[in-house]
């Protein structure tokens, strides 16, 4: 597909660090940008890796920047790591949680109990991005994996972007685990396809209507491409145009930024 097609796109996955802005500061004129969605009809849905933060919370740092959103337009890796772990486990479900409280927050929405270090009852370690991550955190999470607790990833990124520059992400902290425990996690956010397969549902759209946007060819291209959905990288966050041209199967699209595409619909 090339951006003079865009036209015949029903709904757009858009992924937020790197695509809409870095940390607190917008890429573009967002106001703009989704009233230009509206205008042209295309249905949207936010999607991202990150766990930081609750659905509520992103809402609220779109709104701060001009946008407002429903529930519903908002998907994380949190949600999808609650979604996966309520369909495979029927009973109780114990996790210890290396992360933010906001995916502690999500994962009891879930009806899933976060325990703390005291609790010897843990079916599950999820690990992410967490501001407070001590080393005595590291070692219980990779003792209870290594004693048969199953091991999740809320997703892989080993960088996110930031106005300072790519900065340590949720990979880091699952990696620490991954090696001391010798143990690979189970990741649920891209390129995994659940979260573009929970987008597609709530969008009630085929998949060859629907295009991907994202800063990452490892995770938002590489998870979109999974999912059979359309790609488009834009140049505002991680992977560059070199990188992507040389990126096999490459982004359907390459774009300065979301701007940039819907400025050329055709």
């Amino acid at each position: 597909m090339k951006i003079k097609q865009l036209r015949d796109i029903a709904g757009l996955i858009i992924d937020m660090d790197g695509v809409l802005w870095r940390d607190s500061v917008p890429i573009g004129d967002l106001p703009s940008i989704f009233n230009k969605l509206r205008v042209m009809d295309i249905k949207f849905i936010l999607a991202t890796n990150n766990a930081t933060r609750t659905i509520e919370e992103y809402r609220q740092k779109i709104n701060n920047f001009g946008v407002t959103l429903e529930d519903w337009q908002v998907i994380t890796s949190a949600e999808a790591t609650g979604i996966f772990l309520k369909r495979k486990y029927s009973g109780v479900i114990n996790a210890y949680v290396v992360g933010q409280p906001s995916l502690k927050e999500t994962l009891i929405t879930f009806g899933i109990n976060v325990v703390d270090e005291t609790d010897k009852n843990v079916q599950v370690v999820v690990a992410s991005l967490d501001y407070s991550v001590t080393y005595n955190k590291l070692k219980h999470a990779s003792l209870l994996v290594r004693s048969g607790c199953e091991f999740i990833g809320t997703n892989p990124d080993v960088t996110f972007p930031t106005p300072e520059g790519l900065i340590p992400g949720s990979g880091t902290v699952i990696g620490a685990i991954e090696l001391a425990s010798e143990k690979k996690a189970t990741m649920m956010g891209k390129p995994e396809p659940l979260l573009y397969q929970m987008a597609l549902e709530r969008l009630a759209l085929e998949p060859d209507t629907v295009l991907g946007i994202g800063d990452r060819l490892d995770t938002d291209i590489v998870g979109a491409q999974a999912a059979g959905i359309h790609t488009a990288l834009v140049l505002t966050g991680v992977s560059t145009k070199d990188q992507a041209e040389h990126f096999h199967p490459s982004p359907e699209i390459i774009a300065p930024s979301l701007d940039a595409i819907l400025n050329n619909p055709g």
